[in-house]
């Protein structure tokens, strides 16, 4: 059986150890990575160590001195200061149920988050869209500014992953923590940050009026500035001071103005009580405009001038399967993209379709037979608005991770909607087949964009995509 989680007060003592049950996730390896770098003994399990190759992550999490052993029970003992769980270990977990039989205190990945978090100043940004660019985004102005922030990310910086790191986890000498708050498990309510942000509300993984109340509760925790996405209607009736607000137009936050795609980057002014900065940032689309007014609201929040956010951003380097941009092959850009619910995938179809010169060609692998059956409706109405009449959208199978999901729904149901609507939409199972397909059809000037989340193999499929597009153009 499985031990409830334990409730105990902010801090930690010197050589408190911790074990975390599934330390690949991105959540849980940030968190690892983090108390590692503060000098905590770290070890955890993950089903992908059994894996034959064993998964970067593994070498990346060891490199940062954090042990990794089979999810087998073994790794805990009554050493063990604290096991560390979250949403997705399901009752009958070999580790869970060895920490019950050592009577080993549990705590929920949230539940550590919230400690940690008392610990620093920290910023807090929640919403159902951006929360890894906008904290990367905050954290990066930080770095620039010379405050030496701590980072806890859902996905890799790609600065970081430079050196070798998964990227999603810095233990910084300063006393900020800039860091990201899931509404996913509705575990947001436990946070209670010197700086809040609500970027978005959308239907992902719950209902709105279950989201109205946690972004509610949420709002009503944060001590201090609460910047709010200006331009959305759900979000911005949780707005405590207009000052605060961001968004493109009337707002008397900090207003984006004169929006300009350039090439795979963007430019636009940034107006706050008098001052109008030029701001340019080298990633693709109307969505990372306002990603960057939010994170300069951040910064300003943490004493940075907004002349040195915007300088910030001009230098930053982008975050992993954020519409990063793989390559371009005789004229055809392939790019790789996280986005899985409706209104990510359809920021994404428009973002690229802001730089491309020819057609777009996009793939989506859903996530999760639960999210495919409770988003279908917003999907199939997302992707057919955001579609040009030339586009083309493949899908491929939905992933299974295992477990007990009733698979009563196939992704070739939302092509047949999207058919209906007059999309040129396809369904093939397999995506190594999608993948040639859309490169068969590829012109010069043309994109090819890949999305899909949870599936830990999808870096590695863009990868292979891209050798593919190589291969082709040699073999032209």
């Amino acid at each position: 059986m499985s031990q409830a989680t334990s409730p105990a007060p902010a801090g930690f003592a010197p050589g408190t150890s911790f074990f975390f049950i599934g330390v690949a996730g991105a959540g849980m390896s940030a968190l690892a990575q983090y108390l590692a770098q503060r000098g905590y003994p770290v070890r955890g399990s993950d089903r992908q160590f059994g894996q034959i190759p064993a998964p970067i992550s593994k070498t990346q999490l060891e490199a940062e001195g954090i042990e990794c052993v089979p999810q087998d029970g073994g790794g805990i003992t009554s050493a063990t200061g604290f096991v560390i769980t979250g949403s997705a270990i399901e009752n009958g977990n070999p580790d869970l149920d060895r920490a019950a039989e050592l009577g080993i205190p549990v705590l929920h990945r949230s539940e550590l988050l919230a400690r940690l978090t008392r610990e620093r100043r920290t910023i807090a940004i929640s919403g159902t869209s951006g929360k890894s660019s906008v904290t990367g985004m905050t954290w990066h102005i930080l770095e620039f500014a010379g405050l030496s922030p701590s980072l806890l990310s859902g996905a890799g910086l790609s600065c970081l992953e430079a050196q070798g790191k998964i990227g999603n986890a810095v233990a910084g000498k300063g006393e900020w923590l800039v860091c990201e708050a899931d509404e996913s498990d509705g575990t947001l309510v436990r946070y209670e940050p010197e700086v809040g942000v609500i970027l978005n509300i959308d239907k992902d993984h719950k209902e709105l009026s279950e989201l109205d109340e946690l972004f509610r509760i949420f709002s009503a925790n944060t001590q201090g500035p609460l910047i709010v996405n200006g331009d959305h209607p759900l979000a911005v009736k949780f707005s405590k001071d207009r000052l605060w607000e961001f968004g493109h137009e009337g707002w008397q936050g900090f207003q984006g103005i004169d929006f300009e795609p350039v090439g795979t980057s963007i430019r636009f002014r940034l107006r706050r009580q008098g001052q109008l900065v030029r701001v340019e940032v080298p990633v693709p689309g109307r969505h990372n405009m306002e990603n960057a007014l939010a994170a300069i609201a951040c910064a300003t929040a943490a004493g940075v001038p907004l002349k040195t956010s915007a300088e910030a951003l001009k230098t930053w380097g982008g975050i992993h399967r954020r519409h990063q941009i793989l390559g371009c092959v005789q004229g055809v850009t392939l790019v790789d993209d996280f986005a899985h619910n409706p209104a990510k995938i359809a920021a994404s179809i428009k973002a690229c379709q802001g730089f491309t010169k020819g057609r777009l060609l996009s793939w989506f692998q859903p996530h999760g037979f639960g999210p495919t059956r409770f988003l279908r409706k917003e999907l199939v109405a997302e992707i057919q608005a955001a579609l040009r009449p030339d586009d083309e959208i493949y899908f491929s199978r939905i992933f299974y991770a295992g477990g007990t999901a009733v698979q009563d729904i196939s992704a070739g149901d939302l092509i047949d909607d999207l058919k209906a609507l007059g999309c040129k939409a396809y369904y093939l199972p397999e995506r190594a087949d999608a993948a040639k397909e859309m490169i068969r059809g590829a012109f010069p000037d043309d994109t090819i964009l890949l999305m899909g989340a949870r599936d830990p193999s999808l870096a590695e499929f863009a990868r292979a995509t891209l050798k593919q597009l190589h291969f082709a153009a040699r073999c032209d």
